[in-house]
């Protein structure tokens, strides 16, 4: 895009700032955007350096003894046989030190660019961004129905991820729009990300071809030069756990990595079926997996950025069932970012987990859990920051909107401690002094409107006036929101030409090929 394009983005998006700073203060809409979370409190780790080695020595012997599988795919094993690996069949052996030696090519903080350049985002070292739920083929809608999800379903979500203010990232599948045919809804959903958001956005990693599409729409949109020399997609591709991957994953890992885009490379972990009952055994496979696949993506191109990732639940032994918010998972996510950090590579976790049906106190105290062990590990990337429900089967507006608000607590929590002249208020306390109140200080009036977080669920009234305000649950007010924002959604500007090449290129590709939704 070009800079008078630009010049444009930037008057309109100060003309929806003022928009929503005029809601906000009218009780209704969000609040004015936060950029991405720089961190300025200490990561709580919870492995030692003996730890930490044991864990990192078991996974070269797993590297080195049991392998991993690259399947169905020849050309990855030729490249591993090239590389010095021992190839069996489609079983890569690894010998000690080879992982480590190719990942080091990667960058340890990247940016990944927005189509508006306000809402790039920094991808490692300090910093933190919040990115939507991914994948879940069901929603729960504002009039509480659990029904199968759909384009509008899609769209809706992105448009409330770009108005919330805490949410720095578009995400990627953040439901499955069922709808439109299998073959041709990532043409869809990479669409909605450009249209109705331009904050950075996730690609399609369904089959190979479907993300050559997601490229040539990132080429169209940031052009050929700006896509070779920068990083302006992401992409999650899952190990098939235990110690696969298949030629869907690599094949998309291939076209990301050979176009210099990021790939997050996440096992995906239901400790005691597809990893051990224990963390430590469960780090080590994690770790065997993600040098596996980090590995692969700098064969394919040397530089590419990569993403440590870890997807860590695990299953109730009496059912099967997965479970959230317990403390292994967050044992995991804490040692993970550990073994992350000393491989140099950004990482990626948690969120606002819950296996709870519905936004009740279940989903809350787990996706708490989860959210703050999440932020304390030092986490990257938050993939599943906000709208998740059952287990990630469905997507939730109420929830959607109430992770927001904690996602906003989170934000406030990372700023850490103001010692600053005002943030030590030695003013106030002199002012004040011995028996008096801080209410009317000179201190506390310049400072009362940002001095605390304020949520937009929460209820702090009293009693009676929570009640004669019609006694709302805290999901009731999350759908009050969730419709006012939609109500008030205005599309960020778009380049004229840039969109109608973009809709160009869906109309073509959709009508090359027959409807199939299977």
């Amino acid at each position: 895009m070009n800079d008078t394009t630009n010049g444009a983005e930037e008057q309109a998006g100060g003309r929806r700032g003022r928009g929503a700073r005029r809601a906000a203060r009218a009780g209704g809409g969000p609040s004015p955007q936060m950029p991405f979370i720089q961190r300025k409190i200490r990561v709580y780790e919870v492995l030692d350096e003996e730890g930490l080695a044991i864990v990192e020595a078991n996974a070269d012997t797993v590297l080195e003894e049991t392998g991993i599988e690259f399947r169905d795919d020849a050309e990855a094993l030729a490249m591993w046989k090239a590389a010095g690996a021992d190839v069996r069949g489609q079983r890569v052996h690894f010998p000690k030190g080879l992982c480590r030696a190719l990942v080091k090519t990667a960058p340890s903080v990247f940016t990944q660019h927005a189509r508006n350049p306000e809402r790039s985002v920094q991808i490692g070292g300090n910093a933190t961004v919040f990115a939507p739920v991914y994948g879940p083929p069901f929603i729960r809608d504002l009039d509480g129905v659990r029904r199968y999800a759909t384009i509008e379903d899609f769209r809706n979500i992105v448009k409330l991820a770009w108005m919330a203010p805490s949410i720095h990232h578009s995400g990627g599948t953040v439901c499955e729009p069922v709808d439109v045919p299998v073959n041709k809804r990532h043409l869809d959903m990479i669409y909605s990300h450009i249209k109705y958001s331009d904050k950075p956005f996730m690609g399609s990693v369904t089959a190979p071809e479907r993300a050559e599409d997601t490229v040539a729409m990132c080429r169209i949109l940031f052009g050929d030069k700006f896509v070779d020399e920068n990083t302006v997609v992401i992409n999650l591709i899952n190990a098939n756990s235990p110690m696969v991957f298949d030629e869907t994953m690599l094949g998309a890992a291939k076209v990301y990595a050979r176009n210099n885009q990021a790939t997050i490379i996440t096992p995906f972990i239901l400790a005691g079926a597809m990893s051990p009952v224990t963390v430590a055994g469960t780090l080590t496979q994690i770790l065997a997996e993600v040098l596996a696949g980090a590995a692969f993506t700098q064969l394919c191109r040397p530089g590419a950025p990569v993403v440590f990732g870890t997807f860590a639940s695990s299953i109730s032994m009496q059912s099967g069932a997965p479970t959230f918010g317990t403390p292994e998972p967050s044992l995991v996510s804490y040692g993970a970012a550990q073994l992350a950090r000393r491989l140099g590579l950004p990482f990626r976790t948690g969120g606002s987990l819950c296996a709870a049906k519905i936004p009740d106190a279940q989903a809350a105290y787990e996706s708490a859990n989860t959210l703050n062990s999440t932020l304390l590990a030092g986490t990257n990337f938050v993939l599943h920051a906000a709208g998740w429900l059952e287990g990630g089967l469905s997507a939730s507006y109420e929830k959607l909107i109430m992770d927001i608000d904690q996602l906003g607590m989170a934000q406030k929590m990372a700023e850490g401690v103001d010692l600053s002249e005002n943030g030590q208020a030695m003013d106030a306390i002199r002012e004040v002094g011995p028996g008096s109140h801080y209410l009317g200080c000179a201190h506390t009036q310049a400072n009362f409107q940002s001095a605390f977080y304020r949520s937009n669920i929460a209820d702090n009234n009293s009693f009676e006036q929570w009640q004669a305000e019609g006694e709302k649950r805290a999901e009731q007010r999350a759908n009050e929101v969730a419709r006012t924002w939609l109500g008030l959604y205005e599309p960020p500007p778009i380049d004229p030409g840039v969109a109608e090449a973009l809709n160009e290129f869906v109309t073509k590709k959709k009508a090359s090929m027959a409807d199939a939704f299977t």
